[in-house]
């Protein structure tokens, strides 16, 4: 049975919540809010327990200003608890102001604990806890007021097992022998730049169907997703609402330079207008060596020994992982091992995460092996001036 949750509704219980949790040794939170209108997550609720026996639902609809809780996520002593924590954190970022110092994930705690590092918060409190939590509001429109029962119940379940989940994982990973990899990969949940916005100049690389754009493109692609990054920002409202994919792709492709080349473009408002033929017209004075993260054409030969490198590659990461009980994709993406093979045979450790710390001792010094012995075809792969993006470990919201 969970506790009754407490809900905050004015400044001074807001206040009183963040003293009594200044002598807490930690605080599990979640985040309720809607995302389908606006270009920032619109703010429901905030969840918090101090431990198993209280909680606490945060009402940011009734209140104006939260950026006291930033107490509890800048602190140094206090653990900060939450599942898949980033997106949670990166949006208690913008309405506190703080970053946090101490975090524990539960999602990456899962994957060294012999489950599944994709799971659900629901899935692995029934798996660990045993108790079956009901997701019947988890389509709902958490900024109307006034909140239902079913709603505050629902709320209240995703963080009142937090405290003891967490405890349970630890006891698992340490039977395991894994407790340093653990504190490794809690310490990487408390780099600043993870909970910052992306910088909008690097915005292209993420534009779906630009796969087989070439460098010219690419380059008008960059003028034209930064722009519109800030500007759906400024807005608050969704990139697609600004312009779409799909009419960034056709601009880059088709390289208007006149308001008559623009007659007949769907889904671009007429007041962008001039500001697109300017971004094109940039993006065509650019040198094309600029843009990163593109790989020149391959033949097929060359295509065929780095397809087998990256199978032999993953072979190793999978089978290693399956041998050690941890899911796969927590050791190493397909991205990730592609990445590794195309640098050739002397990467940077610091751009891949799969050779720094115990990611290196589990598997990445085979991995090493592997790319050494293919040769250096791969790394003839890239065209010069061009920079390899490291592959992102970290979700996002397109």
């Amino acid at each position: 049975m969970i506790p009754e949750p407490r809900i905050i509704t004015t400044s001074q219980a807001l206040l009183n919540f963040v003293a009594q949790g200044r002598h807490s040794e930690s605080v599990a939170l979640d985040t309720e809010f809607v995302w389908e209108r606006t270009y920032y997550p619109q703010l429901g609720l905030i969840q918090a327990a101090l431990d198993d026996s209280s909680c606490y639902l945060i009402d940011t609809v009734a209140l104006d200003d939260v950026t006291p809780l930033g107490t509890l996520l800048h602190s140094a002593h206090l653990t900060v608890i939450l599942h898949d924590a980033q997106q949670d954190l990166t949006i208690l970022r913008r309405v506190t102001g703080a970053y946090p110092r101490k975090v524990f994930d539960t999602r990456c705690a899962a994957g060294l604990a012999g489950l599944s590092s994709t799971t659900s918060l629901a899935e692995l409190v029934t798996s660990v806890i045993g108790v079956d939590l009901p997701k019947t509001e988890s389509r709902t429109d958490w900024v109307r007021r006034p909140l239902t029962a079913d709603q505050v119940q629902y709320a209240a379940e995703d963080v009142c097992y937090l405290h003891a989940l967490r405890d349970e994982l630890v006891h698992r990973v340490a039977r395991l022998g894994r407790t340093a990899w653990l504190q490794e990969e809690m310490a990487s949940l408390n780099e600043p730049c993870l909970y910052d916005e992306r910088n909008p100049r690097e915005q292209y690389l993420r534009l779906k169907g630009a796969g087989g754009a070439n460098a010219r493109e690419m380059a008008i692609l960059r003028e034209l997703a930064a722009w519109r990054e800030e500007e759906a920002r400024r807005l608050d409202r969704p990139r697609a609402r600004v312009v779409a994919d799909t009419v960034l792709l056709h601009l880059a492709r088709h390289k208007p330079n006149t308001q008559q080349a623009l007659k007949g473009i769907r889904g671009l408002a007429r007041r962008y207008q001039e500001v697109v033929l300017e971004l094109v017209h940039l993006g065509m004075n650019t040198p094309v060596a600029a843009p990163a993260g593109r790989r020149r054409r391959l033949g097929a030969a060359q295509r065929e020994r780095m397809e087998t490198q990256v199978r032999k590659a993953m072979d190793h990461v999978r089978t290693s992982a399956v041998n050690a009980s941890i899911d796969p994709p927590y050791v190493a993406t397909r991205a990730e091992i592609r990445a590794l093979v195309t640098d050739g045979p002397e990467p940077n450790p610091q751009r891949h995460r799969v050779l720094r710390g115990w990611r290196r001792e589990f598997v990445g010094e085979a991995l090493l092996t592997i790319v050494r012995d293919s040769g250096r075809h791969c790394a003839t792969a890239w065209a010069r001036g061009f920079t390899r993006p490291s592959p992102s470990t970290a979700p996002g919201r397109d």
